[in-house]
């Protein structure tokens, strides 16, 4: 947009020079050499550096960046879908109670000896895949949890690796996030046993007996059993804690296991663990509330365990901000947009539920990011605006789908990489608006000698010069100004605002009027008695000036006169030497005036060039603060 309306204005003022009789060659070298300079062409290149720059701090920051795209997009995320196990708790799951019915028995009272607890525990170790190898622990920290009470209970006499030597593995149907259960088959002093493990109202549909405490043989379960089982269930769950369900059938020979298999089981037991939250999770849901971005998590557990871990970390106020993945199974997508506004909370979700919840908000105006680490998280990941998949606990492909990985897994390290993003976008913002308003200023003085039948003030040369030296070097400098927490008291900006807002416009016309306005004055105070050489390179040298100054004007939306913001960047300051020494060389050193077109100044001329260029920075400060007061007055 921006190099079509600067085409037709360079094409208007060729049209100009001509009618007033210049020749059509230089009119034409002209009218190029202007669209050259007004036209922002390195701002691609400014913005691939500063983003490029902004994944190195991100990195350091543990959040790696895989498209480079995504670091932009962190800055209006609105919508942060997060999982809950490692990335909001510190997936260090402990074993904190047994429950074999009808009594809950502490770990620490556990009794290996008793038969009943004895046989849970044995469950617990045959129906898992992890390991525990020199002290490490191998595996999904919920399996690994199970295997680490022998070792705490100080049970010298067993070992997990013990109990599965005795107990081979014959066959096993894995873990998958649709049944929410796993089982295995194992041969157990001549007998062939199923042990299942899974969620617990999962498991509680297909078992059909029950070995309560002490009782040596299984008898039929009773809807009353049921009743106790759920009631402890939710008495757990109300405690955040994760349950799972433990049963077991015995068969007459080996087989290999089917689905089938998985029901008329004898029920075992409950084991309750807990994941407590991670401690700078709080704190993150505060600042990410604060920042106006709406923290959901979605999580396989129960709807209860994931509720009181939510209001832990204050993701939600009260329970009926929590649903299970089940609820939105027969809702129309319809239905779904209006319903996940009142939803923070979904539990017991499928891979499915996930897209279709990061696609209700998406259809809201909501730009969101999803975090991910299996293989089934893949499709959810892609279809978020920035996926986000975590580096420790995440598979490959998770990890290909995402635009982000997250070496620690950890949710506060998304709302670092958000503030950076923001930061990174205000950045960006400012070097426009830099570009904008100095090339604006150099557009409004050719227009308006234009007009009043003046000289060309700017001979090619100086345009190609501005744009190649004193435009590039401060607007990398302030793509690279210092992060500031203050982008986070903001709200996201919308789905689909344009960088050139109407409140943007007018700052950088308004900037870039002052500049302008200065370079005139100096071209007349040079041109006075007839001197065009002299007006020109007054007014080169002033625009030069004038913008080398201004890029402290825009380093932030503020004042930041009198602030120590206004020197904390060792970018700018060295753009800014460098660029006005290339200036005063240029008009001091008689060499170069061939080259460049111009002619030596005085020092009186040259402190009238200074000092012009340097009086935009209190005009334009002063407009900074009077558009600020008169927002505060608007709210």
């Amino acid at each position: 947009k921006l190099s079509i309306m600067i085409l037709i204005l360079c094409g208007i003022l060729f049209i100009l020079s001509i009618l007033r009789g210049d020749n059509i060659l230089n009119a034409f070298l002209f009218a190029v050499a202007l669209a050259v300079a007004a036209i922002p062409e390195a701002l691609s290149s400014i913005v691939t550096i500063v983003l490029s720059f902004g994944t190195q701090k991100m990195a350091k920051e543990h959040a790696i960046i895989r498209k480079l795209q995504a670091v932009e997009g962190l800055g209006s995320v609105s919508v942060i879908c997060s999982d809950k196990t490692g990335t909001l708790t510190q997936n260090k799951m402990t074993v904190e109670d047994y429950y074999i019915y009808p009594k809950r028995i502490s770990v620490s009272e556990l009794n290996f000896e008793n038969d009943s607890e004895k046989e849970l525990l044995i469950s617990s170790i045959l129906c898992n895949d992890g390991m525990i190898t020199d002290g490490e622990q191998i595996g999904d920290p919920t399996e690994t949890a199970l295997l680490a009470v022998l070792r705490e209970k100080k049970y010298i006499e067993y070992s997990f690796s013990d109990v599965r030597e005795a107990c081979p593995r014959l066959s096993e149907i894995p873990f998958d996030s649709d049944r929410k259960m796993m089982s295995t088959e194992n041969k157990c002093d001549g007998r062939y046993v199923i042990y299942v493990k899974g969620a617990v109202d999962v498991l509680l549909k297909r078992i059909t007996h029950i070995r309560k405490y002490g009782s040596e043989k299984p008898e039929l379960i009773n809807e009353e059993d049921r009743l106790y089982i759920e009631k402890q269930n939710l008495e757990f769950s109300r405690e955040g804690l994760r349950v799972l369900a433990f049963a077991y059938k015995e068969l007459d020979a080996e087989k290999e296991l089917t689905l089938e298999d998985e029901n008329n089981l004898v029920f075992s037991g409950l084991i309750a663990m807990m994941d407590p939250p991670r401690q700078e999770s709080k704190q993150a849901v505060e600042e990410c509330i604060k920042a106006g971005i709406r923290p959901v998590m979605i999580t396989g557990d129960h709807k209860v365990t994931a509720a009181a871990i939510a209001k832990r970390i204050g993701i939600i106020k009260n329970e009926s901000e929590a649903c299970e993945g089940a609820v939105i199974e027969e809702m129309s997508d319809e239905e779904l947009r209006t319903f996940v506004e009142g939803i923070s909370v979904y539990a017991r979700v499928s891979p499915e539920h996930k897209i279709r919840i990061v696609r209700a908000w998406q259809e809201r105006g909501n730009i969101v990011a999803m975090t991910g680490d299996g293989v089934n998280d893949a499709p959810a990941l892609k279809q978020a605006d920035v996926g986000v998949a975590m580096g420790i606990t995440g598979s490959e492909v998770s990890k290909d789908a995402a635009a982000m990985v997250l070496t620690d897994d950890n949710f506060a390290t998304i709302i670092k990489a958000v503030e950076n993003g923001r930061n990174l976008y205000q950045n960006i913002k400012n070097a426009i608006q830099f570009l904008l308003s100095g090339n604006l200023a150099a557009i409004l003085s050719v227009l308006y000698a234009s007009v009043v039948n003046l000289p060309v003030p700017f001979a090619p040369v100086h345009l190609l010069f501005i744009n190649l030296l004193t435009d590039s070097l401060p607007a990398i400098a302030l793509g690279l100004e210092p992060h500031t927490k203050a982008v986070m008291e903001e709200k996201p900006r919308p789905m689909n605002e344009s960088i050139l807002t109407k409140d943007f416009m007018l700052k950088i016309g308004t900037e870039g009027l002052s500049i302008g306005i200065t370079t005139m004055i100096a071209f007349l105070i040079g041109y006075k008695g007839g001197n065009a050489l002299l007006g020109s390179t007054m007014a080169f040298a002033t625009l030069c000036s004038a913008r080398l100054f201004h890029g402290f004007n825009c380093k932030s939306d503020r004042p930041v006169v009198f602030t120590s913001k206004l020197l904390n960047n060792i970018y700018l300051i060295g753009a800014f030497v460098v660029g006005l020494a290339l200036v005063t060389m240029v008009v001091m050193i008689p060499g170069l005036h061939s080259i460049f077109k111009v002619q030596t100044l005085n020092l009186t001329q040259l402190l009238i060039v200074y000092g012009l260029a340097a009086v935009n920075i209190p005009i334009i400060q002063i407009l900074k603060a009077i558009r600020l007061a008169l927002k505060k007055k608007e709210k």
